[in-house]
C-alpha cells in the first residue's frame, strides 16, 4: 500500500484488490478525524457517587505499596527503629505519672494511674500520628501526585494506615504492663479492636479536611502540630471525665476521641471504670459526620490538586 499526501487534502491511497474502495474510505476517515481510533477519557465525577469505592478497591496493590513506602522511610537510618513505638508512650506515661499521679480527683481510685494514663495514650498516639501523616500526605507526595492518575484518597488512607504497625507494638506494651498490674486479658478486651478502628477512622476523617486544605493553604502544615497539642488537652487522657464540671461534659463527648479513650480504659480495667456507652455513641456519630463531610469536600477539590500543589 502507498499513500500520497498533498497539503491539507485527504490522502490519495493506492490499494490493489477488491477491497480498495472500502480501505480508501477507512483511511480518509482516519486522516480527517481529530481523535485517535482508541481513546480513554477520564472525567471528574460529581456528587456523592464520585467517591469511587470500587476504584479504591481496584488500587489495593498501590495502597499496600504506599503503606510499605511510609514504613521504610520512617525507620530508615534510625538507631532505635520500631522501639520508638514503645518509647514514646512509655516516656510520656512516666512523665504524667510523676507529676500528676498523686493528685486526687482526676481518676477512679480502683485503677492505678499508670494503667489509667497508658490506656488513654495508646489509642491517642494512633490518632495523633495518623492525623499528622494524613494531613501532610498530599504535600509530601507532590512529585507522585502530579505525574500519574490514581485515586487521591489513597494518600491520606495509606499515610494513616501505616501507623497501625506502631499501634500494634504499643498495644503489646499496654497488654504487658496491664497484665503485670493484675489486669490481664478478659472478655472486655474484645471491644478494643472496634475502638481502635474508631480512632483510626476519626484520624482519617479529620485528615481528609486538613490534607485538602493543606494543598491550597500551606499554613495548615504549621497549624497541625498546634491542633494536636490542643486536642490532647481537650481529651481526657491525663485526667478522667470525673474531673470535668458536669455542665461541660456533654461538649467533651463531642470530641471523637473521648469515647475511644474512655472505652479503652473500661475494657483494659475489666469494667472498673464507668461504661462509656453514651460517649462512644456520640464519638461514633461525630466521626461519621466529619468523615462524610471530609469525603465530600476532598472529592470536590481533588481535581485542582495537581495544578495548585
Amino acid at each position: 500500500m502507498s499513500a500520497v499526501v498533498n497539503g491539507d487534502s485527504p490522502p490519495r491511497v493506492h490499494l490493489p484488490g477488491a477491497d480498495r474502495p472500502k480501505r480508501v474510505r477507512e483511511c480518509r476517515a482516519m486522516a480527517q478525524s481529530s481523535e485517535p481510533a482508541h481513546a480513554t477519557v477520564i472525567r471528574a465525577r460529581r456528587g456523592w457517587a464520585g467517591i469511587g469505592l470500587g476504584e479504591l478497591l481496584g488500587h489495593h496493590e498501590l495502597l499496600y505499596f504506599l503503606v510499605w513506602r511510609d514504613l521504610k522511610v520512617r525507620y530508615k537510618q534510625t538507631a532505635f527503629g520500631v522501639a520508638w513505638a514503645v518509647l514514646q508512650p512509655l516516656l510520656l506515661m512516666g512523665i504524667l505519672t510523676l507529676f500528676l499521679g498523686r493528685m486526687a480527683g482526676i481518676r477512679p481510685d480502683a485503677v492505678p494511674y499508670h494503667i489509667f494514663v497508658l490506656a488513654g495514650l495508646i489509642p491517642w498516639t494512633l490518632f495523633a500520628q495518623s492525623l499528622t501523616a494524613a494531613g501532610n500526605s498530599l504535600v509530601e507526595s507532590a512529585a507522585l501526585l502530579t505525574k500519574v492518575y490514581f485515586p487521591r484518597l489513597l494518600f491520606p488512607i495509606a499515610a494513616a494506615g501505616s501507623k497501625v504497625v506502631d499501634f500494634a507494638i504499643g498495644f503489646v506494651l499496654l497488654a504487658v504492663i496491664a497484665t503485670l498490674a493484675g489486669f490481664g486479658p478478659q472478655a472486655s478486651w474484645l471491644f478494643l479492636l472496634p475502638l481502635a478502628i474508631l480512632a483510626l477512622a476519626a484520624a482519617v476523617a479529620v485528615g481528609l479536611w486538613l490534607g485538602a486544605l493543606n494543598v491550597r493553604y500551606r499554613d495548615f502544615r504549621h497549624a497541625i502540630p498546634f491542633l494536636i497539642q490542643a486536642w490532647f488537652f481537650a481529651t481526657p487522657i491525663a485526667y478522667g471525665a470525673e474531673a470535668i464540671p458536669e455542665e461541660v461534659r456533654p461538649f467533651l463527648a463531642l470530641n471523637p476521641m473521648t469515647g475511644v479513650v474512655e472505652g479503652f480504659r473500661w475494657a483494659i480495667s475489666g469494667g472498673l471504670t464507668d461504661r462509656p456507652d453514651l460517649s462512644v455513641l456520640i464519638s461514633a456519630a461525630a466521626t461519621t459526620a466529619i468523615l462524610f463531610g471530609g469525603l465530600a469536600y476532598f472529592r470536590r477539590v481533588e481535581r485542582t490538586f495537581a495544578d495548585v500543589i
